[in-house]
């Protein structure tokens, strides 16, 4: 049973962390070029 308390924790965890990630590379992205997804107007 602790498990899959610890399994679901840490999958949350890496959710979190990888979605930051994205964000912030969206926001140096923008930073970059001015455009959030370069090519899509």
């Amino acid at each position: 049973m602790n498990k899959a308390i610890n399994y679901w924790k840490i999958a949350e965890q890496m959710n979190g962390r990888l979605a930051m990630m994205g964000f912030f590379a969206a926001v140096i992205n923008y930073g970059f070029t001015g455009w959030i997804v370069p090519g899509i107007v």
